[in-house]
């Protein structure tokens, strides 16, 4: 639920810096429930699309999904409860109160950087799956998933500047559309498929509730759960448009954990009792699966039905997306002077949209790029475990912010305390250091491309937007950038 208020000044609705700052004076303050919240976070977090690298493991992706969430989201989710009940303006003002300005820029620019990788992944996905409503056989096809990418990444953008009220209805119509009616399709499809007497396609026993050791890079694709689990944090740029937030921000993420880790285990044993690992393609595995069962129960229309909410789904978590890392990143940098004036500016609606055009400048050249990939699926991954990585760092500075805001700044009061703090964060720290090098092995799945060229990408896109970027744009920035509010 949405609801508005007139405010004569908008940046004094909060502390300075939470989300009213830009927005202009005499506008109108949007308000959403915890629950619409949980349900953008939802969205932004949980979706169908990694199911089938997890599949790909048959009944130890319970396992793989679980290990990641007791040492990754859970700490996350505590640890966001925690900053943004006392302080609101997302991971920016957290890390800042903690570590300083420049690492604060830092984390906001990791968690804006990342999408830069985000969004061609996402796409590819969104293009691969949007293939079986017109023809299966372009699912693999560079040039048609590039002008997918291009097309819909604008489309977003557009949308997204229409502002809070239009994202959060738009993400939650995806969640509930495509993602949760889609999952408990699927289950059930599964459920009755097994119920007739089929045998599952990967083996269901109980000694395979932990997955083979064949080294490694048997194990590399669960770094995709740490993308997936990403993001429990990042609305908390939006805690100020909450009416209460230091009691209802806990609320709406640990409501979000709880709908995340259904949405995500459920699908993912669906798809292997149809369809064996070696046949999964880990950018249409999905739609292979769903394509099974229809075919099975003689209704293979509904490939083409479910394909369609399936892309709903990815859009509405895009949106959240484009809406959240990009604000941040603005509000920090009007008070600062991190990036050039042009790239500050709000539109009526509060939103970014100039920074957001820049953005989708460098995600449309990287996007073109699959129109000359002969191998789509692995374009994918290496574009995945560069938005983990980027965004790692984000992570790691936030765990060393919460375990510092408790010992320096105990008299801020809190709308809840992580129990433990140092365990659960350091705990969090850890799970993210090591998923961070896990990233630069390649999995079994990569096609047996130069582990050189593998390397090259992901250790490159790393270091270019990870940390190259956000170190220039410390050193060169102006005086005369800050916006004329903050000086």
């Amino acid at each position: 639920m949405v609801t508005t208020e007139e405010t004569p000044d908008e940046a004094e609705a909060g502390d300075g810096a939470g989300a009213g700052a830009g927005a202009g004076r005499g506008t109108k303050r949007q308000f959403i429930s915890w629950v619409t919240l949980a349900l953008m976070t939802t969205a932004s977090v949980a979706s169908l699309r990694p199911s089938p690298s997890m599949a790909i493991y048959g009944l130890a992706a319970v396992f793989l999904y679980l290990l990641p969430a007791v040492v990754f989201l859970l700490p996350t989710a505590l640890v966001g409860a925690e900053l943004a009940s006392g302080w609101s303006g997302g991971i920016y003002r957290w890390v800042s109160e903690a570590l300083g300005k420049p690492l604060g820029f830092v984390a906001v620019w990791c968690q804006f950087a990342m999408t830069i990788a985000y969004y061609p992944s996402l796409l590819a996905y969104v293009a691969s799956t949007f293939a079986y409503v017109i023809d299966p056989g372009l699912a693999e096809n560079g040039l048609y998933v590039a002008i997918v990418i291009v097309v819909v990444y604008w489309t977003g953008v557009w949308i997204s500047s229409r502002g809070t009220k239009t994202v959060a209805g738009l993400s939650s119509a995806g969640l509930v559309i495509g993602t949760l009616v889609p999952g408990v399709l699927l289950v059930a499809l599964g459920l009755v498929f097994l119920g007739q007497g089929n045998p599952s396609a990967q083996p269901m026993g109980a000694s395979h509730w932990l997955p083979p050791w064949t080294g490694l890079a048997s194990l590399v694709l669960i770094v995709n759960n740490f993308l997936s689990y990403a993001g429990m944090e990042m609305n908390g740029v939006h805690v100020s448009s909450l009416r209460h937030p230091k009691r209802e921000y806990p609320k709406s993420m640990f409501l979000a954990t709880g709908l995340v880790l259904l949405i995500f285990i459920l699908p993912a044993l669906a798809i292997s009792w149809v369809m064996p690992s070696s046949e999964l393609s880990l950018t249409a595995g999905l739609m292979q699966a769903f394509q099974a069962f229809f075919d099975h129960f003689h209704i293979g229309w509904m490939t083409r039905v479910v394909g369609v909410m399936l892309v709903a789904a990815a859009l509405g978590g895009m949106l959240t997306w484009l809406s959240g890392p990009a604000r941040g990143l603005v509000l920090l940098s009007r008070q600062e002077g991190y990036l050039p004036p042009a790239f500050q500016r709000f539109n009526k609606y509060g939103t970014p949209q100039n920074i957001m055009v820049a953005q989708g400048v460098i995600t449309t050249l990287i996007g073109v790029l699959y129109a000359f990939s002969d191998d789509v699926s692995s374009a994918y991954w290496m574009f995945s475990v560069i938005t983990v990585q980027i965004y790692l760092i984000a992570y790691l500075l936030m765990f060393a912010a919460v375990i510092r805001l408790r010992r320096t700044r105990p008299e801020v009061e809190r709308g809840f305390r992580v129990p433990a703090v140092t365990w659960v964060a350091g705990t969090g720290a850890a799970a993210s250091v090591a998923a961070l090098f896990i990233g630069f092995v390649p999995p079994d799945q990569f096609g047996g491309q130069p582990l050189w060229r593998y390397l090259l990408i992901v250790g490159g896109g790393l270091l270019l937007l990870g940390i190259v970027a956000p170190v220039c744009f410390l050193k060169f920035r102006k005086p005369g950038w800050v916006h004329p509010d903050h000086r």
